[in-house]
């Protein structure tokens, strides 16, 4: 198992691009309304990975930086975000962003700040955000209690991920989010995916913590994650709830 957080992922970029579920447009209406986001805004996406949520900005014709300390995962989204203009890539992390001070009028992180280090992402942070700016952070969080069918995944996790309970985001709780912001809000919305069965497997695989082809955990891990679907498959599909959970706020 890699455990240097900024390589973790480097075996799993392909399960990442095609299995990881996107942000609701919610997201970009909510930030509308509370912060009175606007599509002139710069934006660094800290942790960017392979520019899912830098995507839904682009979307809007913001420029984004995407600060990614992972080579193969900035290399992904150099390639799947070649058609946006305004998509700089940025080998930096959220500890040293390589950005220029006050040049920032929102960062964002996307299923990211349980790898940094909050205490000097905040320093940071603080650098490189203009005078007013405000940092959001998202997570696609399962509702691992909402079915039967989230408590079996759960329970697959905890048998056959090692490290699972070690590197999972919900670490992250309100104290130290209360010391990250000075003051923050948090708001939920839904977001499920109706996967089939090579969507769910391919959802596990870009996790960083599931055994890879190889580890003895793979096999029997994928044999379980294929009796669960058959248990609760209905026409070939399997309803996975996630809520997309949002906290902003100033550092």
């Amino acid at each position: 198992m890699i455990t240097d957080p900024k390589k973790r992922f480097s075996n799993r970029v392909a399960y990442y691009i095609k299995y990881r579920p996107t942000y609701p447009p919610a997201v970009i209406d909510y930030l509308r309304q509370e912060i009175n986001f606007s599509p002139t805004w710069v934006i660094a996406d800290v942790g960017s990975g392979t520019g899912i949520l830098a995507e839904i900005f682009l979307q809007r014709d913001n420029l984004v930086f995407g600060v990614e300390p992972n080579q193969a995962m900035r290399l992904a989204a150099e390639d799947l975000l070649l058609a946006y203009p305004n998509f700089r890539s940025i080998d930096g992390s959220a500890e040293a962003t390589a950005l220029a001070a006050g040049s920032i009028d929102l960062v964002t992180a996307g299923q990211a700040f349980h790898w940094f280090d909050p205490a000097q992402a905040k320093v940071e942070f603080s650098r490189i955000l203009k005078p007013g700016g405000r940092v959001v952070l998202v997570w696609n969080t399962r509702r691992v209690d909402a079915t039967p069918l989230m408590r079996a995944y759960e329970q697959l996790l905890d048998t056959y991920a090692e490290d699972y309970r070690r590197v999972k985001h919900t670490r992250v709780d309100r104290n130290i989010l209360g010391t990250f912001f000075n003051g923050y809000r948090a708001k939920a919305f839904s977001n499920p995916q109706v996967l089939d069965y090579e969507t769910l497997k391919g959802r596990l695989l870009s996790s960083s913590y599931a055994p890879m082809t190889g580890h003895p955990q793979h096999a029997p891990m994928i044999t379980a994650l294929c009796q669960i679907f058959d248990q609760y498959q209905v026409d070939g599909r399997v309803r996975f709830e996630y809520d997309t959970n949002l906290f902003y706020g100033y550092v």
